[in-house]
């Protein structure tokens, strides 16, 4: 019987009808015996085998079905037969897709190109010249849920004093895939201590797979080709992550970082992070160089319940928001992430408002990025990400995500509900590349002179 692995660690095995006093042996260790039901295969020390070529079977009688125990699996063990939840995805059709913080040193450069469908992320020969991209969200991970990662790229040809990086990290903590001059690595990036610290595993030493041609899938990894990373990450504080290649439409596992039973804490501080992409010149470099962001996707594998606490912000009922000259919106409302908490995951409910006077025409919408003209910013709490502003003055840029029309009849209070299906679609932004949160408003323009309204937004925090 022959098994054609794809480089993972555990094999399972379910055997019908077998015969007493059966052995099992696999890569001449033997492993069992009076084997029934589905077992895990190990060799004598305990270790999972990495099973390739002829498995050899003696003394067992029926059906035996071989399957891996792997990347058919989520990060914690279940079969993936569930519709993912995604938290997130980016491709680049027309433009850059606004997504995506960016930050440029001298010599450096972000360009979209048109005929390829990506950003050009390009460093001259300076030394110091950077790029650096990151999404302006965090991804909500979720205990006991397997989140998954892919991000598609081209590192540029591998030179010396050229730095790159692909991965689910932030400047803190995360998991990349990192090339520095030619050595190609796995990183775990920790912030536990207090201080950054990496654990970097180079090719050589990938515990699954090293891609070299020697491992369990057969594959030789090009890293100047055309890549799609994935990792699956399992925190609780203390969980698995794996990472690897998708090739010819395999999930190629090639590392894994283990924490359970070998830490003394957690091993990020967060399970929730951005997605990054980096090139640097370290030093000069020969020639100027081209990194190539192409596509990313956050899932949460098994759906997402929304647990955070409930918060909410409206304006005095004795002090209604003045919309004095028609035509012009008016921030009624307002809220972004404390400058404290960039890296909250901060979701807004509902919104709602309540227009004065009978048969007025009112224009509402809601926006993100808006720059507000207020007296102050004020904190929703000292347990709480969020800041808030209902003394706004004027408003101007941002961009629109949902807008329409109410008249006051004085029959009722118009709400405005945004659908559970696209929370994570409103969660709050930040630039953690400039520090900046942006700010997520209720506005308002009414077709009549010295009008006053009543706002409200509700949010849900759910890091806290």
């Amino acid at each position: 019987m022959k098994y054609d692995g794809d480089g993972e660690p555990t094999l399972r095995v379910s055997i019908e009808e077998i015969s007493e006093g059966a052995n099992m042996t696999i890569n001449g260790d033997v492993i069992v015996t009076d084997i029934t039901g589905v077992v895990e295969i190990n060799n004598d020390e305990g270790n999972p085998i990495p099973v390739s070529g002829t498995v050899a079977v003696s003394g067992i009688t029926g059906t035996i079905t071989v399957s891996t125990n792997s990347t058919s699996m989520d990060a914690f063990g279940r079969q993936r037969v569930s519709m993912p939840l995604t938290l997130f995805d980016s491709s680049h059709r027309f433009k850059d897709n606004g997504l995506w913080a960016t930050s440029t040193v001298t010599g450096g450069s972000a360009a979209f190109s048109t005929n390829e469908g990506l950003m050009n992320l390009t460093v001259d020969t300076t030394a110091n010249a950077e790029v650096v991209r990151e999404t302006l969200k965090v991804f909500a991970y979720q205990p006991g849920k397997s989140l998954l990662n892919l991000n598609s790229f081209v590192f540029s040809p591998s030179k010396s004093n050229l730095r790159q990086r692909v991965g689910y990290f932030g400047a803190q903590n995360g998991m990349y895939l990192e090339l520095d001059g030619t050595t190609l690595s796995f990183v775990e990036r920790s912030y536990v201590t207090g201080s950054v610290v990496e654990t970097r595993i180079n090719q050589a030493d990938w515990n699954i797979d090293p891609m070299n041609g020697s491992g369990p899938s057969g594959f030789t990894l090009d890293i100047t080709k055309a890549q799609i990373l994935w990792m699956d990450v399992e925190w609780l504080g203390l969980g698995t992550v794996r990472m690897g290649f998708v090739i010819d439409g395999n999930f190629v596992h090639c590392h894994s970082f283990h924490h359970a039973n070998k830490v003394s804490t957690t091993y990020i501080t967060t399970g929730s992070l951005p997605i990054r992409y980096e090139i640097k010149n370290t030093g000069a470099t020969s020639s100027s160089s081209t990194m190539k962001q192409i596509c990313s996707t956050v899932m949460s594998e098994g759906g997402y319940e929304l647990r955070g606490q409930q918060n909410g912000i409206n304006t005095l009922i004795t002090a209604p928001k003045a919309i004095t000259t028609k035509g012009t919106f008016y921030p009624v409302v307002a809220i972004r992430l404390k400058s404290s908490a960039l890296d909250g995951i901060v979701v807004p409910s509902a919104a709602s408002f309540l227009g004065t006077g009978n048969g007025i025409n009112y224009l509402w919408r809601l926006m993100v990025g808006s720059t507000i003209t207020t007296g102050a910013w004020t904190s929703a709490g000292a347990d709480s990400s969020v800041e808030y502003t209902i003394s706004g003055t004027a408003t101007t840029g941002g961009r629109v995500i949902a807008s329409g029309f109410i008249n006051s009849s004085n029959q009722g209070s118009p709400s405005l509900e945004l659908l559970k299906e696209a929370l994570f679609q409103f969660q709050l932004e930040r630039n953690s590349l400039a520090g900046t949160a942006n700010s997520f408003s209720l506005e308002i323009a009414s077709d009549t002179d010295n009008q006053v309204v009543f706002g409200s937004i509700d949010w849900e925090e759910v890091t806290r």
